[in-house]
C-alpha cells in the first residue's frame, strides 16, 4: 500500500504551526485557537487511528496551554469563558474520535484498492503478456498505455506468435469499456492464439476468429450483439519471403517505415471489424507489402491518432514518425510513449502499439542449416 505524499502527511504540522503564528496577531475576542479543533481530521487523511488519537491529545491540550497565555489572559474572564474552552475541548476530542473512525476506514479501503489493482495487474499479465523482444530475425517491441489513471486493463489487446508459416501479429480494439470489452479482448486473444498456429493463410485466420468473435457475440444475447465488434489488423511475416501480408479489418491502417520514408499500408478497400463480417459479401481482403530488412511496421489503435491536445487537435502520427527518423522498436515506442503524454491535455482513450522491425538475415556456417524462427 503506498504512503500519503509528503504534503499530506506534514499538512498538520503546517496547520498548527499558521494557528500559532494567528493567534497572538488577532484581536482577544477572536480565539483563533479554536481552530485545532481541524487537526485530527487532518491527520486522519494521512495516518492511522492510533496516529489521529496522539493528534487529538496534542491539540486538547494546546488549546488548554492557549487559553492560560498573556493573549488569552486578556479577555473576559468567568465562568462564561471556561465554558467556552471546555466546549472546544469536548468538541476535539469527539472530532478526534470521528477522524480515528475515518482514518480505519481510509485504510481498509486503500488495502481493498491495492488488492484489487493487483488482482488486476496479474489480470493485465494474463491477459496481455509482453511479446518476445526477438522472434528469428524480427525485433518485436509493444506499449500500452491506459486512459483511466488507476486502471490496468482495457478493450486493446495485440499479440505475436511465431508459426510454421511465419510469425502472426495481432492488434486490436475492442468496442466499449469496462468488464465486457476485457471479455472480449480475452476471448479474441484466445481464438487468435489458437488459430494462429493452424490456419493455412492469413484469411483463414481472420475467417476463425471472426467465426469466434460471432459466436460468443450470440451466447452472450441482449438486444447489441451486432454492435459487439473489435477493429482489428492481421499481420504475416513469412520466414523465407520478404513480404508482410495484411488483413485489416476495420483497423487504423499500419504505419510502414523504411530508410526515412513513412506511409500508411492502406488498399483503399474497406472491411468491416469481426463479428460484422457477415454485413458484406466479401467482407476481408488480403494484402501484401514488401517488407525487407531494416523496414519497420508500426501498428496501433486509434487511441494513438485520436489522442488530442488542448486545442483540441489530432495526434499527428505521420508527421511526428517522419520528423524522429530511423529508430529502432524500442526507441521509437518509448518517444511515441513521451510524445503522446506530452501532447495530450490527458489521454481520452486507452492506446496500444506493436512495433516489428526485420532484422538482416545472419549467414549460416558451412554444413549447418539456416537458423529457424523462435522465441526468444
Amino acid at each position: 500500500m503506498p504512503a500519503p505524499p509528503a504534503w499530506l502527511r506534514w499538512l498538520p504540522v503546517l496547520y498548527v504551526v499558521a494557528v500559532l503564528l494567528l493567534e497572538p496577531a488577532t484581536p482577544v475576542e477572536w480565539p483563533v485557537s479554536f481552530a485545532l479543533i481541524a487537526v485530527p481530521v487532518l491527520a486522519a487523511f494521512a495516518y492511522g487511528p492510533v496516529a489521529v488519537g496522539a493528534a487529538t491529545v496534542f491539540a486538547v491540550g494546546l488549546e488548554a496551554v492557549l487559553a492560560g497565555t498573556p493573549c488569552c489572559a486578556g479577555r473576559e474572564a468567568g465562568y462564561l469563558w471556561d465554558r467556552h474552552y471546555v466546549a472546544s475541548y469536548i468538541c476535539t476530542a469527539l472530532v478526534g474520535g470521528i477522524g480515528a473512525i475515518l482514518a480505519e476506514h481510509r485504510i481498509r479501503r486503500e488495502r481493498t484498492l491495492a488488492d484489487v489493482r493487483s488482482v488486476a495487474e496479474t489480470a493485465q499479465r494474463v491477459l496481455l503478456r509482453p511479446v518476445p523482444h526477438r522472434i528469428g530475425n524480427l525485433l518485436l517491441e509493444s506499449l500500452y498505455l491506459s486512459a483511466a489513471a488507476e486502471a490496468r486493463i482495457g478493450g486493446d489487446l495485440y499479440e505475436a506468435v511465431p508459426t510454421r508459416f511465419g510469425v502472426r501479429l495481432l492488434i486490436g480494439d475492442v468496442r466499449g469499456k469496462g468488464l465486457l470489452a476485457v471479455e472480449t479482448a480475452a476471448a479474441l486473444l484466445g481464438a487468435f492464439r489458437e488459430a494462429a498456429f493452424d490456419a493455412p493463410d492469413l484469411l483463414a485466420l481472420t475467417d476463425r476468429v471472426d467465426t469466434s468473435m460471432s459466436r460468443r457475440a450470440t451466447q452472450l444475447g441482449g438486444t447489441e450483439t451486432s454492435e459487439r465488434f473489435v477493429t482489428a489488423v492481421f499481420a504475416e511475416v513469412p520466414t523465407e519471403e520478404h513480404v508482410v501480408r495484411i488483413v485489416n479489418c476495420g483497423h487504423p491502417p499500419p504505419v510502414s517505415l523504411r530508410a526515412g520514408e513513412v506511409r500508411e499500408l492502406d488498399s483503399g478497400r474497406p472491411a468491416p471489424p469481426l463479428n460484422l463480417g457477415m454485413l458484406v459479401e466479401d467482407p476481408y481482403h488480403l494484402d501484401a507489402y514488401p517488407f525487407r530488412p531494416g523496414d519497420q511496421l508500426l501498428l496501433y489503435t486509434d487511441g494513438v491518432t485520436e489522442t488530442r491536445d488542448a486545442a483540441g487537435a489530432f495526434y499527428p502520427l505521420l508527421d511526428r514518425l517522419r520528423s524522429w527518423g530511423p529508430l529502432p522498436p524500442k526507441e521509437l515506442l518509448a518517444r511515441l510513449h513521451d510524445d503522446l503524454l506530452a501532447y495530450s491535455n490527458g489521454l481520452q482513450d486507452d492506446t496500444a502499439a506493436l512495433a516489428v522491425c526485420l532484422l538482416p538475415e545472419e549467414p549460416s556456417l558451412p554444413g549447418e542449416p539456416p537458423a529457424q524462427p523462435s522465441a526468444q
